[in-house]
């Protein structure tokens, strides 16, 4: 079995695709959907091992993907790499920025160093990685970019340092919407919810009790699969999103709707969509 879209298998032919931090979660559940829909994708990362092991997976699908070993916080690493791909592929017609980190801290015991790198991965990195694309190759050949931030509209207790550098690369991507589309170059954001990704097993076990019980809290009653974000990200990606550009899509469950006068009572009414044949739901999730 190979991925299962609901998207055309030709979607992307011949489309180069870079997506950073492809080698887990979502970068790795999108790297698997492009790739069936005909893209030939680049991921990068900084674990060259999860990255080869993302690679193989592909490969024994019968999809190519190349993978460099790159930190998107150094903006001479990120240059030398995509002049790379250029020279190997000649094109890169769309970025997926989603590498990203993060650990749960509330404001007041977050240190300097762990402030300074949330903000260097999340929002210098992404910008680093925007500004070499489109120097490098869009601003000459347009393209689309889609840059994964996360829902923070209501504040981000736990995580003040990612939901400051998430706010500012959704302000970043309607500034360089406009600045960018005379280019041909389109810009936007995929903002998820609380997503069962393989990321939620890196948090410390009383961090992961408050996302087992946050499952309550969203109106559809349960969290995303990798794969219902990734369908957002080929569907920016697209053709079909041709007039959208500047725009962050929220997918979160309908999180941000839910009130305290209006209850929403437990059901399984909202069924998930899942399209990745190797996706693995955390194990925390499923314990009492």
């Amino acid at each position: 079995m190979v991925y299962q879209s609901i998207f055309r298998q030709d979607i992307f032919q011949q489309k180069v695709i870079i997506i950073t931090g492809g080698g887990s979660g979502i970068g790795r559940c999108t790297a698997h959907e492009l790739a069936s829909l005909g893209a030939k994708v680049i991921i990068l990362g900084r674990d060259i091992n999860k990255l080869e092991k993302v690679a193989n997976e592909l490969a024994k699908d019968g999809y190519q993907a190349d993978f460099y070993s790159t930190d998107i916080r150094d903006s001479a690493a990120i240059k030398e790499t995509l002049l790379d791909i250029i020279d190997n592929h000649g094109r890169i017609d769309g970025l997926v920025n989603n590498a990203g980190g993060q650990f749960p801290s509330s404001l007041d015991n977050i240190s300097d160093n762990g402030w300074n790198a949330v903000i260097r991965n999340n929002l210098n990195g992404g910008f680093y990685m925007m500004r070499e694309v489109y120097n490098l190759y869009m601003k000459e050949h347009g393209g689309a970019i889609v840059n994964i931030v996360a829902s923070v509209g209501y504040g981000m207790p736990h995580m003040g340092h990612t939901g400051a550098a998430r706010a500012g690369m959704m302000n970043l991507t309607q500034t360089a919407a406009l600045e960018w589309v005379h280019s041909g170059v389109r810009v936007n954001a995929i903002a998820p919810g609380s997503v069962a990704s393989s990321g939620m097993e890196t948090y410390p076990d009383d961090f992961k009790e408050i996302l087992k019980k946050r499952r309550d809290q969203v109106p559809m009653k349960r969290q995303a699969t990798e794969a219902e974000i990734s369908s957002a990200i080929a569907y920016l990606l697209s053709d079909g999103a041709a007039y959208i550009t500047g725009h962050t899509m929220d997918v979160d469950g309908g999180l941000p709707l839910a009130k305290e006068n209006w209850p929403v009572p437990s059901h399984d009414n909202c069924k998930a969509f899942n399209g990745f044949h190797l996706y693995k739901e955390p194990e925390f999730l499923s314990s009492k």
